[in-house]
This record gives C-alpha cells, sequence and structure tokens, in this order.
C-alpha cells in the first residue's frame, strides 16, 4: 500500500492580500520551516476588488499544483474559495475556512460597500456544499460577519465548525499575529478528510 503523499498547503488570503504579520503569512513560514510545501495565492497587480480576477488566480496557483492540496483560506479568502468551488473542478483534501465574512450585510468603516462587492461579483454568496471537507473556523465576536450567520453558511458548505471563541476578525486588528491553534485545526481538517475519503 503506497502512503498518501503529503498535501501541499496553500494560503488564500483575502483583500488586503500578504500581510507580514498576518497568521497565514506566519503560518505559511512554520510549515516550512517543518519541511511542508506551503505556498499562498500571489497578490493581485490589478482588478483588486474583482471577484472572478480572484478566483482566477486561485485557480492559476491550484494549476501549479500536482498532488493535493489543502487550502487555508481567511475572510474574503473563504468566499474566493466557495466562489472558485462554484465554477471550478479539481480534487481538494480539504479546507480550513476561518472567519469567512457576511457579505450580505453592510461592512464597517475602511472595507468596501455593499454595492461595490455586489458590482465586483461577490454577491451572492454561494451556498451549496462544497465538494470537498472543510472545517469553518468561527468568531463570536466578528465585526464582519455574526456568529449566528457564520453557522448558517457552515451549514450549508457541509463544513465541520471549530468554535475560537472571542477573537474578533482573527487578524493583525485584533491581535493575531502567531495563530498556534490553526496546527490542531489543520490536523482536526486532516482527520475530517481521512473520513470522508
Amino acid at each position: 500500500m503506497t502512503a498518501t503523499p503529503s498535501p501541499t498547503i496553500l494560503m488564500v488570503p483575502g483583500l488586503r492580500d500578504h500581510v507580514a504579520e498576518h497568521w497565514q503569512t506566519l503560518l505559511q513560514a512554520e510549515l516550512l520551516a517543518q519541511g511542508h510545501d506551503a505556498r499562498c495565492v500571489p497578490p493581485l497587480e490589478h482588478d483588486k476588488l474583482s471577484c472572478a480576477a480572484r478566483v482566477a488566480a486561485l485557480d492559476a496557483a491550484l494549476a501549479a499544483i500536482d498532488g493535493p492540496v489543502v487550502l487555508v483560506a481567511h475572510s474574503a479568502g473563504v468566499m474566493i474559495t466557495v466562489h472558485w468551488a462554484a465554477r471550478h473542478r479539481r480534487p481538494i483534501r480539504g479546507a480550513l475556512l476561518v472567519t469567512p465574512p457576511d457579505f450580505t450585510q453592510p461592512l464597517p468603516p475602511g472595507y468596501p460597500a455593499q454595492e461595490a462587492l455586489a458590482q465586483a461579483g461577490w454577491l451572492p454568496t454561494p451556498l451549496a456544499p462544497l465538494p470537498f471537507p472543510s472545517l469553518v473556523a468561527a468568531s463570536r465576536n466578528d465585526p464582519l460577519a455574526s456568529h449566528a450567520r457564520v453557522t448558517e453558511m457552515a451549514a450549508a458548505w457541509g463544513s465541520g465548525l471549530a468554535e475560537l471563541g472571542n477573537v474578533g476578525h482573527l487578524n493583525p486588528a485584533a491581535g493575531y499575529g502567531p495563530w498556534p491553534r490553526a496546527h490542531a485545526l489543520l490536523a482536526e481538517l486532516e482527520t475530517l478528510a481521512a473520513q470522508q475519503a
């Protein structure tokens, strides 16, 4: 019996792209130091608010990877992932979907307006079951989405739900930074994927 190859872990950032002190950036560095193949969807130079451009960038990053892939998406990266899954098909071993925003409600100041998001193709939010194992990590006090809405989205996607407690939007503004629990959630996702294989 051949062992399953270790998956490539692909970070799918939100609209702010690569942020040096973000937990995704730090997690990628930690995984690389441990000998894993960890990559990140490259930042866009143009059409930064375009959902289609973001989905195309994810698809191009996936096309460059042979073998199994685990996605680690945060914020709008979760929306990029579910829009990608509605349009494309390729095997994904699993996806960790962290603090998805609710684009059906106005976002706090400093974030794109709902009308701009709609014009850029983000709405409606895909709510079909995802064709791969997934785990949604939900904050109790996320300013970008109510806990009830995140729970509804996780159920619609067929995702497991990991409760994070009061972690805000789990970004540098909320104090993250290093997020050690990501490793435990990736292990939980791996167990989930093995059960559904």
